[in-house]
């Protein structure tokens, strides 16, 4: 069973920023007080930024709103969205932790099947400080879990496994669906708590949330771009989902590893479909195009690092997505513009460059 209690000394606690996206008072704090309050906070206030943010006393944070992002990136701020939850990722570009965990103000403290709280955040580190096996599927999951193991049959040489880059954590009560699935089954709750972890495998995509994800900054940071949605744009609600794609191609490519499983929390709020449908109708159709885009993606040798990835998979998204829609060349240069502000605020390390398909 995962462990559920605060660690007596809180794990990375000098090396992790825990980011959160806001427009109201951060009340729900208090409910994570235990397992949050030793963690330096990183809240990136989207909306009205004369509007004042309550934060509980007793938290170590540095609040950001639109104008302290423009102050700070000048020109290059529009590259980071407005009025859409995908403006978090300008915490991940301030940060100056080695990992991040981001997760979204109506999200609470979920309970284990004995009734204990979780600590997410302490599996998300344990998640992340363990190897993953993308290469070759172990049957019992996560093979670095106690009580588990590689099952028979598992190659030998594969079983140091890879650096984690992700760990993708997911949802009690309120589900994450799509607006449509959202109207059809308006009263569906999630109630099924599955004990695991697993590492998806190479060339497989998936549909990443950004509510409850943490990540290794060093290892994967300027690629977790949550693009350009919300105000002044015909798309929302694909931000994370954009930065999963994105994060998957070149994680495959660089040879590191994306976990998805517990940690669990709590999603107390179910967004207005109807406003939900009017931000991702594009998307729903887009997909269809944008999926079979990203499954053949792939990345040239000299792609050493994460910035060069992201650069040449932005010349890609310019040449090939450019005939979908003017959005996605605006898109690509965004993305140029992402890292150029990554950069100057994170200025490159020759040891970030990772031999191309082996680990760190």
């Amino acid at each position: 069973m995962a462990q559920t209690s605060a660690s007596p000394t809180p794990l990375l606690k000098d090396e992790l920023d825990i980011v959160i996206p806001t427009i109201r008072n951060l009340d729900f704090l208090e409910m994570w007080r235990p397992f949050f309050q030793p963690y330096h906070l990183i809240i990136v206030q989207d909306g009205d930024p004369s509007k004042t943010i309550h934060v509980p006393e007793g938290f170590d944070y540095e609040l950001y709103n639109r104008n302290d992002i423009n102050r700070i990136l000048g020109p290059k701020a529009s590259c980071i969205s407005f009025k859409d939850s995908a403006c978090r990722c300008f915490g991940y570009m301030v940060s100056k932790k080695k990992y991040i965990f981001t997760i979204d103000d109506d999200c609470f403290v979920a309970k284990d099947p004995s009734g204990k709280d979780i600590n997410a955040l302490e599996q998300h580190i344990k998640n992340l400080l363990s190897p993953s096996t993308p290469f070759f599927f172990n049957t019992l999951y996560d093979p670095y879990r106690d009580g588990a193991d590689f099952v028979r049959g598992y190659p030998f040489s594969l079983r140091e496994g890879v650096p984690t880059a992700v760990s993708h954590g997911l949802w009690l009560n309120i589900p994450d669906y799509d607006a449509p699935t959202q109207l059809v089954k308006p009263l569906e709750r999630n109630s099924r708590f599955v004990d695991a972890v697993m590492t998806i495998p190479k060339g497989t995509l998936f549909p990443m949330c950004g509510m409850n994800l943490g990540f290794n900054r060093e290892l994967i940071g300027p690629a977790m771009y949550f693009g350009l949605m919300g105000d002044g744009q015909p798309i929302g609600r694909y931000d994370d989902m954009w930065a999963g794609w994105c994060m998957k191609v070149i994680c495959d490519h660089l040879g590191l590893g994306v976990k998805t499983g517990l940690p669990y929390i709590w999603h107390s709020k179910a967004s207005n479909p109807f406003v939900n449908l009017k931000k991702e109708y594009k998307g729903i159709y887009w997909q269809e195009e944008l999926i079979p885009f990203f499954q053949a993606a792939t990345l040239s040798k000299d792609c050493t690092t994460v910035q060069k990835c992201y650069l040449e998979l932005s010349k890609q998204v310019k040449a090939k997505l450019g005939n979908v829609d003017d959005y996605f060349i605006k898109l690509a240069d965004a993305m140029v513009t992402w890292i150029e502000a990554w950069d100057e605020l994170n200025p490159p390390k020759s040891s970030a460059e990772l031999p191309n398909g082996k680990g760190k």
